[in-house]
């Protein structure tokens, strides 16, 4: 099959858009090559096509945002992002929420699947925050969170610090204004804070990816959390959909985030546990944690059953 005017429409975007000029010209001087050699003739499918592509694409310097999408759907020719799917999905999938709930010992746990933009699910963001405000401690899974909105980032991370000061969380350059678009925390929220003293623990694992890597790597790199797990995927450089054809889209990276307090970011390296611990063992490792810190605040009064809950749930724990 003659792949030329997907693979041409493909190399214009990454000159045009990609975050590294030289590296845009070098991918799309490969994928050329790739071409003129035969690699995709014998590809019959788009869905194949794609994957075939993605390989080269992230072969050059290893950008895990750097991809070809298959998309069953047609793509739109006016919005390659498809934002009335993206609605429905993230509608029928709790806006990215899996499991919220107080878990016995008065510990907050949080698992999330993806942080959706802010627009369309800040409100639910509140009401997972609301629940878990007067926890002890936190534990916020993002094991399998494949990444999302910064701004969603923003939101969660302004209940996790205080309203007195606002916290510089992170920073993207992008290629196309060369501006660094800076990230803070809100200095108001709606409903209470979790606030800034009480203990944040962050699950992360190999598939912790993107904006799920930005959140564990702003409250790490500012002390605000534990980082508990394994080392996570390591993609930093956001971007957007362009359309290649009618079910394929591109992703090309066009920004790189910048840490304000280390001036690097996770590209390539992934964001390493502050307590490295096997997948199976996660969990109870934090919660663990977490027990043995609601133990320390005292039993008296109504803090007497949240004692005896903690006490009972870390007995239950395997040992650590």
């Amino acid at each position: 099959m003659n792949w030329s005017p997907q693979i041409e429409a493909l190399c214009a975007q990454l000159v045009e858009h990609y975050v590294f000029p030289e590296v845009g010209a070098e991918v799309a001087e490969l994928l050329r090559k790739r071409l003129n050699e035969g690699a995709y003739a014998e590809i019959s499918g788009d869905e194949a096509f794609a994957e075939a592509v993605t390989e080269d694409l992230q072969s050059v310097n290893g950008d895990k945002h750097l991809r070809l999408i298959h998309s069953i759907d047609e793509v739109p020719v006016d919005d390659p992002v498809d934002t009335a799917l993206y609605r429905a999905e993230i509608s029928l999938s709790g806006y990215g929420f899996a499991r919220v709930e107080r878990l016995p010992g008065n510990v907050g746990y949080i698992d999330t699947t993806t942080f959706c933009w802010p627009e369309l699910a800040g409100d639910r963001a509140v009401a997972a925050m609301t629940l878990v405000a007067d926890t002890d401690a936190l534990v916020f899974d993002v094991r399998r969170n494949r990444g999302g909105s910064p701004g969603m980032v923003a939101l969660i991370c302004s209940y996790l610090f205080g309203f007195d000061e606002p916290t510089h969380l992170n920073s993207i350059y992008w290629r196309e204004t060369g501006d660094n678009h800076q990230s803070w925390t809100l200095p108001y929220v709606p409903g209470p804070r979790f606030g800034p003293d009480r203990p944040i623990y962050v699950l992360t694992g190999p598939l912790t990816f993107s904006g799920a890597e930005e959140f564990a790597y702003d409250l790490q790199t500012r002390e605000r959390a534990t980082i508990v797990g394994e080392r996570t995927r390591g993609g930093a450089n956001p971007g957007t959909r362009y359309r290649v054809g009618p079910h394929l889209k591109s992703a090309v990276p066009s920004g790189r985030a910048v840490n304000p307090v280390r001036g690097d970011n996770w590209e390539g390296v992934g964001v390493a546990p502050d307590i490295e611990t096997a997948a199976e063992d996660t969990f109870d490792r934090a919660y663990g944690l977490a027990l043995r810190h609601v133990l320390t605040l005292g039993e008296d009064g109504a803090r007497r059953a949240v004692a005896a809950e903690a006490r009972e749930a870390l007995a239950s724990l395997q040992p650590r």
